[in-house]
Order: C-alpha cells, then sequence, then structure tokens
C-alpha cells in the first residue's frame, strides 16, 4: 500500500504508487504505524537527491524524519521546499544567492543564515489556519516554473506559454496562456521572484513546451 508521503504543489502529503525525482523532509511528521499525524514539523523544509553517497534507510522508520517525494523540482518550491545544502549543495548555494538577490529587506543581516530564509518562506507557506497562503497575480507578471491553482486540487504550471495541468505521475494537459487573467499563486512569492531573477527549477519531462 503506498505510503502518505507525496507531496502536491500546494504541500499537502497524499498516498500514491509514484515515487518521483527528489526526496525532501518536513521533521518527523508520522507515527510508528507510518500515519501521517502533522503536515509539517520544522520551518526548513528541504529537497534532497533520491540517491547520496550510497546511503540507504527504510522509509517513515518509527522515530525518524518522513521521507517525502515530490514529481519535480518546481513542484517542491511550488510546496515551499528549498535544496537542501548537503546532498544538493551546489543549487542550495545557487539558490541562496538568487533568493537573496531577488528580495531584498526580507531578511534583516546582509549574509543570514539558511534558518533566516526558512523562517521568512515558513510565513509564506502556512495561513494561521494552517491552510496553504496564495496571492493573487496576472499570468503575464509570472516566470516559467512557477504553479497556480484553478480550483481546489488543480494544480497548473506555467511553462512555454501553456499552463499544464499536474498529477502524481507527471502533466496531462496544457492550455494557452490568458497574459491579462489574474490566478492565485501557491509558490511562495519569494521564491517567485528567486524563480524570475534566473533560478530554473527542474521540470518533469512529461512537460514538453515547443
Amino acid at each position: 500500500m503506498p505510503k502518505q508521503n507525496r507531496v502536491t504543489p500546494g504541500g499537502e502529503l497524499i498516498a500514491t504508487p509514484e515515487r518521483g525525482a527528489l526526496m525532501g523532509n518536513r521533521g518527523l511528521l508520522h507515527n510508528a504505524r507510518g500515519e501521517v499525524k502533522r503536515p509539517w514539523r520544522l520551518k526548513a523544509w528541504i529537497t534532497c537527491q533520491l540517491e547520496f553517497k550510497n546511503r540507504h534507510r527504510p522509509v517513515m522508520a518509527p522515530g525518524q524524519y518522513t521521507e517525502l517525494f515530490f514529481l519535480d523540482e518546481a513542484t517542491a518550491l511550488a510546496a515551499g521546499h528549498r535544496p537542501c545544502a548537503e546532498c544538493r549543495r551546489a543549487d542550495f548555494i545557487r539558490f541562496k544567492q538568487t533568493w537573496l538577490a531577488a528580495n531584498p529587506g526580507l531578511v534583516a543581516s546582509p549574509n543570514p543564515r539558511i534558518g533566516e530564509l526558512d523562517n521568512h518562506m515558513h510565513e509564506e507557506r502556512i495561513r494561521d489556519d494552517g491552510g496553504k497562503k496564495t496571492y493573487a497575480a496576472l499570468l503575464y507578471d509570472l516566470p516559467d516554473g512557477v504553479f497556480v491553482l484553478d480550483e481546489p486540487g488543480e494544480f497548473f504550471l506555467v511553462s512555454g506559454g501553456y499552463l499544464w495541468r499536474w498529477t502524481p505521475s507527471g502533466y496531462i494537459s496544457k492550455s494557452s496562456l490568458r497574459p491579462d487573467f489574474e490566478v492565485d499563486v501557491i509558490t511562495p512569492r519569494s521564491i517567485v521572484s528567486t524563480i524570475a531573477a534566473g533560478y530554473v527549477p527542474e521540470i518533469h519531462k512529461t512537460c514538453r513546451p515547443k
């Protein structure tokens, strides 16, 4: 039976057989029976390589952090995760540098620890009631690699002049953008700015803009 550890662009944890292209975590979310009891525990939401230094671990072992999986990096960024500083070191440095350049004034110090960025991104992820924060924007203003919400549970990726419908196994349909159309953006605002400033996320191969 699939475990409830696949992450949607909206940040929800669902059970599905597909593994995805990246792993990550938000801390220990499950109990000894493997049941997810909380949506997050840490403010450091990260994404990792599926394989690193030949390390092996049982998935969702009792008392250990909950391994989460993502279709692609665009999905992970939409949910509010950022690259791991160990197994994705080059991406981590590139993300942090681009985030700071794209979001001046959002953190207090000029050379902050990553925890300051995590704290700010957490404020952009979670509403007071625990739901996912969104904000309104025109499609014309959004860079490729950002997710928008069409209706509850229907996530669309902006890429190559189209909106691509997300599913756990890939992108299955597309529709042309209406540049003047206002949408609810689910990728956190500072991460949208980071993508616009040049951080290009990996996108699943089923998205093939012409």
